[in-house]
């Protein structure tokens, strides 16, 4: 078992990989925390508290550097705060062991988005009505290449869906799905990349708040492990809240695919040993 400072400074690191990447602490803790022996379950609900905290740490941060687009995050919180509260439930009720291989097909997805990640971002010719009518659409002035990039979304009912899928895959798996998030945004809704990063961190942590009481109800929650790991993921998410518009899209999306490769590696050998 780790130690409060062990656990602070491991969380420190995670806490700034996942705003950087957009995938949220929990998608890189959950994984660690089951390698070192907590059960998966409680495993994946400690996870929901460093989503909040990574959330939280980073969002105001991209808030502030006006990345984060909040129109667009409100308006997709209502399709994933439903999907968070069922997948809560279901993963009280199911056997942990098909957590860990759903944890890594879901990473799997992550995949999608690396086909096409370094071209640079080019907006839909055409925006539908409805997202017209919502007024997705924004800028941002980018550091890295000294521009200000404008955008607009589209399909939104889809891209809606989508999240709705990804809401259900956070409240299972604890992780904030922010990997599918990003897919969605940049796929679906045409989002370029970090503005897509920023608004899944804003999102994620209000998904989270949700999903969170199911398993506050249900005895899942460890606070020993829960308060160093706030503190260490939210210190590490406001670092990585600073970071992020100073970092070139291609070096984000390397870091992004060497990650996911990771996880989904450990989360496989420990579904295959547990059976």
């Amino acid at each position: 078992m780790l130690d409060m400072i062990s656990l602070l400074l491991m969380s420190i690191a995670v806490g700034l990989l996942g705003s950087l990447t957009g995938l949220g602490g929990a998608s890189i803790l959950t994984p660690i925390l089951v390698l070192l022996g907590i059960p998966v379950k409680e495993a994946v609900a400690c996870g929901m508290v460093a989503i909040i905290a990574t959330s939280s740490g980073s969002a105001s941060s991209f808030v502030r550097q006006k990345i984060t687009n909040i129109k667009i995050a409100m308006y997709l919180e209502m399709f994933t705060i439903i999907g968070d509260i069922a997948g809560a439930t279901i993963t009280v009720i199911i056997a942990p062991i098909f957590l860990y291989f759903l944890f890594a097909a879901f990473l799997l997805t992550s995949f999608i988005k690396v086909r096409s990640s370094f071209k640079a971002y080019t907006p839909p010719e055409k925006q539908d009505r409805i997202s017209r009518w919502l007024g997705l659409e924004g800028s941002y002035y980018d550091e890295s290449t000294k521009q200000v990039i404008k955008y607009r979304c589209t399909n939104s009912i889809l891209g809606g869906l989508g999240m709705f899928v990804a809401g259900l895959a956070a409240g299972m798996l604890g992780i904030g799905a922010g990997a599918f998030k990003v897919i969605v945004h940049e796929k679906v809704l045409k989002m370029p990349a970090k503005v897509s990063s920023a608004t899944s961190t804003f999102i994620i942590g209000m998904t989270a708040l949700a999903g969170v009481s199911v398993y506050l109800f249900s005895g899942l929650l460890n606070v020993t492990l829960m308060a160093p790991m706030a503190v260490g993921v939210t210190i590490g998410a406001v670092a990585g809240g600073k970071l992020l518009n100073k970092v070139r899209d291609r070096n984000l999306r390397i870091l992004f695919l060497i990650i996911v490769t990771l996880l989904i590696i450990q989360m496989l050998y420990k579904g295959v040993t547990a059976l």
